[in-house]
């Protein structure tokens, strides 16, 4: 009879603690990481020398070489990293080199960080595609313009690192995204066109959504995207810096304008974040992808939206969606990307999502070298990406706003 009750009683409590166990597991909060995360993100990290990939190596030196390409390499496949290398300055006038993790401001491919925190405020309940700018910011000046719209570039509105070239006198002193926003709303400044007729790709657009962030959680932009997506992604070595709150990012690469010469030096466009800001590394940018591919940031429902194109393909492949490019070619075939081109920064990023493919360029001199990457797209059977996709509205080659 003991032995019966006993058994009852260890079976009652097997099934208490394996309930308690699937709930925890259910409920496990993915912005949480446990050491298993760590161990799986180290591994994504492991490079041997010894195994680089030939022809790629060839081709970054030649790239270096011919096309004066100066910064960060990595190529990814299957989760192993068949490439890397730091080649090149970190700072020309110190001729201090680069170096493996080297964090590089990462111009516009920050826009994708933004929409993936928007995304999350709409799974959350927080936010809706429909929102009106106006909910946010009702001192806004142009009706009509949506949260969708800015996520797309179709919103028609004018591009603030323009328009306040002209207005913000104390040149020395850095603006936030709310001065941006003060000075839309007291201006008016004409729109390029009207909501939701066409394409047009720029920065204003995603300091809105950034500013939309802000109002909506009460956290600076910095401190929800370093809770939301940088720590659970094990983004370790990813912070936003504006200049209103560091007046010199603490980060050791300095972007160079086409020749050596010329260094550029950070101004108060350097102080609104969400379109640009992000500083990161290659290694975090692999974690990123990662991240994403599995769901540890957003919803696949969510991401299958982002990666859909929302306007008339340029060229008949590329597109935009809620944050990232989007090549459209093969049936079925899905590739992602972003460029990034500030103030001595050039970059792209490209996420290959069927072939599980990583190429990451992050550069600190502007020069003409990555549209020179075709044989590496042919060599891993990957689209053009380059090519061509900037002939379209808004997307020109010559622009800071890419």
């Amino acid at each position: 009879m003991i032995y019966r009750y006993s058994l009852v009683v260890i079976s009652m409590i097997t099934l208490m603690f394996a309930a308690c166990s699937n709930t925890n597991s259910a409920d496990k909060d993915p912005k949480v990481r446990t050491l298993s995360d760590e161990k799986k993100d180290s591994l994504l990290l492991v490079y041997n020398p010894a195994k680089e990939d030939k022809f790629i190596a060839d081709f970054v030196q030649r790239l270096h070489k011919r096309a004066g390409f100066n910064g960060n390499v990595l190529v990814a496949k299957e989760g192993k990293i068949i490439f890397q290398k730091a080649i090149g300055w970190a700072d020309y006038l110190h001729r201090d080199s680069l170096n493996i993790n080297s964090e590089f401001e990462l111009a516009s491919v920050t826009k994708t960080f933004t929409g993936v925190a928007i995304m999350q405020l709409i799974e959350n309940g927080k936010l809706t595609l429909e929102d009106n700018v106006k909910k946010f910011f009702p001192e806004f000046p142009y009706e009509g313009v949506t949260v969708r719209l800015l996520l797309t570039h179709r919103s028609g509105m004018m591009n603030y690192v323009y328009f306040t070239d002209n207005i913000w006198k104390e040149k020395m002193k850095p603006m936030s995204n709310m001065d941006v926003m003060r000075l839309i709303a007291e201006h008016k400044p004409a729109r390029y066109a009207a909501p939701d007729t066409r394409f047009h790709y720029n920065n204003s657009n995603y300091m809105v959504l950034a500013s939309i962030i802000e109002k909506v959680t009460g956290k600076p932009y910095a401190d929800y995207m370093m809770t939301n997506v940088f720590k659970p992604a094990g983004m370790k070595n990813t912070h936003v810096y504006s200049t209103t709150v560091y007046k010199k990012p603490p980060v050791d690469v300095v972007g160079h304008d086409r020749t050596w010469r010329y260094s550029v030096v950070q101004n108060f466009l350097d102080g609104p974040v969400g379109d640009k800001g992000i500083y990161s590394t290659i290694h975090d940018l692999v974690l990123y992808d990662n991240a994403l591919r599995n769901g540890r940031l957003l919803k696949k429902e969510s991401l299958d939206s982002a990666y859909k194109g929302r306007s008339k393909p340029v060229n008949g492949h590329f597109n935009y969606g809620y944050g990232w490019r989007v090549f459209e070619g093969d049936r079925n075939r899905r590739v992602v990307y972003h460029t990034g081109w500030w103030h001595g920064f050039r970059h792209i990023y490209v996420r290959d999502l069927d072939k599980k493919i990583v190429v990451v360029f992050l550069g600190n001199l502007t020069n003409g070298s990555l549209l020179q990457l075709d044989d590496l797209y042919k060599y891993l059977k990957m689209p053009i990406i380059r090519k061509g996709a900037y002939a379209g509205n808004g997307s020109l080659p010559g622009s800071d706003e890419d």
